[in-house]
C-alpha cells in the first residue's frame, strides 16, 4: 500500500559548474549547466516537499550575491521567474502553507533555499547533517543564513526511515555527513528512486564515479551501489537531480507522475 498519489518534479534553476563538481577528477575542461530540482508529493495525508531549491534573495541582493558566490569565485545559479517555487506551486494550485512536511536530502544552498517559507511545517533531516551544518566547520556550499531560523521545526532522524507508506528515506552518507535519498512508490508508475546528490549524473551510476565532493569516499561509493541495487531490484525509475541530459526527458510540473 502507498499513500503517495502524485510526484511533481520542480525545475528550480540551473548551476553553471565545472564537470569535476559532479565527476571526481573527470571532465575538468568542461562546464555543465546542471538543473536544480525539488520534488513535491501529493499524498493522502497532505503535501510533502523534498528539498527547497535556491534562495532567490542570495542572487538578487548585491551584498548577498558577493558574500555567498562572487567572493568565492562561484558563478551564481540561474533562477528565472519560471523557476521560482511560488510560481510553480501556483500552477499546481497550492501555496507554501499547504505543505505540512519538508524533507531535506542535505543542507547545501541548492537544496535549502526556501526553508524560511515553511516554519509552519515539520522539517525532517538526518541528525548527522543537522549537527554538521551547525557545527562551524562547513564549506561555502552551506549558507547558514538560509536554514538558521529558530522558528523552523526540525525533526532529526537517524538512518533509514519511513515518512509514510510509499515514502522511504535512505541513509546515503558520503556526499555529505548526513545525506539521504528517497524511494517513492506510486500507484501506476511503481518505484521511483531519488538519489539527490549521491550521484549527480547518469555517469556516476553507470561507471560508479564518485561525486566531486564527499566526506567519506568509501561511504559515497557504497551509497551509489546501494541505489543502483534498489533500482534494479524494484525495476524502478531513477530521477536524477542534476543531470542536464536526463532533465530534458523528465516530466516537469505542473505535469506529474502517478
Amino acid at each position: 500500500m502507498t499513500t503517495i498519489r502524485r510526484l511533481y518534479v520542480l525545475l528550480c534553476g540551473f548551476e553553471i559548474i565545472p564537470k569535476t563538481i559532479s565527476t571526481r577528477d573527470l571532465g575538468g575542461r568542461f562546464i555543465l549547466s546542471e538543473p536544480i530540482c525539488a520534488y513535491l508529493l501529493y499524498t493522502t495525508t497532505g503535501w510533502v516537499l523534498l528539498d527547497c531549491g535556491v534562495n532567490p534573495r542570495n542572487l538578487r541582493e548585491p551584498a548577498r550575491l558577493r558574500t555567498h558566490y562572487l567572493d568565492h569565485g562561484i558563478t551564481p545559479p540561474i533562477v528565472r521567474a519560471e523557476h521560482e517555487m511560488e510560481r510553480q506551486f501556483a500552477e499546481i494550485g497550492i501555496g507554501f502553507g499547504d505543505v505540512s512536511h519538508v524533507i531535506l536530502s542535505h543542507l547545501h544552498f541548492d537544496h535549502s533555499g526556501y526553508l524560511r517559507h515553511f516554519t509552519h511545517a515539520r522539517i525532517s533531516i538526518q541528525r548527522r547533517e543537522l549537527d554538521f551544518a551547525f557545527g562551524g566547520q562547513t564549506s561555502f556550499a552551506y549558507i547558514q543564513d538560509d536554514y538558521d531560523d529558530p522558528a523552523l521545526n526540525w525533526r532529526p532522524m537517524d538512518g533509514d526511515w519511513e515518512a509514510q507508506p510509499g515514502l522511504t528515506l535512505l541513509d546515503t552518507r558520503g556526499h555529505t555527513e548526513g545525506h539521504q535519498s528517497a524511494v517513492i512508490e506510486l500507484p501506476n508508475s511503481g518505484s521511483v528512486i531519488l538519489p539527490f546528490d549521491a550521484g549527480d549524473l547518469q555517469e556516476n551510476f553507470d561507471r560508479e564515479i564518485l561525486p566531486g565532493e564527499s566526506c567519506d569516499d568509501a561511504a559515497a561509493l557504497a551509497s551509489i551501489r546501494r541505489l543502483k541495487r534498489i533500482t534494479a531490484e524494484r525495476d524502478g525509475r531513477m530521477i536524477l537531480f542534476h543531470d542536464p541530459v536526463a532533465i530534458q526527458q523528465t516530466r516537469l510540473a505542473p505535469e506529474f507522475y502517478d
